[in-house]
């Protein structure tokens, strides 16, 4: 059946594995808030706290997930933790799952932006 269709292609299997792995990481409302707000620029725990509305170490326990996934890194400057998104492909992903939240809900953003994003509530 696929043999008649040209140039099919499916992902490697650890390619298919590490996806889902970030997938569910990031299947969390405050794991995509945390994220967002890193992707935006280096912060602390009690900083993303406060923007995600959500306690200190509640955050420290998402970002220890996250961290050890690959999708967070950090650094120590004194006694103080900064955390920062690992990289910036996250952030398309992301884009892309949110338009896709207002398209199910109902809410049609420019389709011609694809970086039309609401802001996270």
């Amino acid at each position: 059946m696929h043999d008649s269709v040209t140039a099919f292609n499916m992902p490697a299997a650890d390619q298919v594995d590490g996806a889902a792995r970030a997938l569910r990481m990031l299947a969390d409302p405050t794991r995509i808030k945390i994220m967002w707000a890193l992707l935006q620029g280096e912060s602390s725990v009690n900083c993303l706290a406060e923007l995600v509305d959500s306690t200190p170490s509640a955050v420290s326990q998402h970002l220890a997930k996250l961290r050890l996934s690959g999708l967070v890194e950090s650094r120590r400057d004194g006694t103080f933790i900064y955390y920062h998104a690992a990289d910036t492909h996250v952030r398309q992903l992301l884009e892309q799952a949110l338009f896709h939240a207002d398209h199910i809900r109902g809410d049609h953003p420019d389709e011609h932006d694809p970086h039309h994003v609401h802001e996270l509530g």
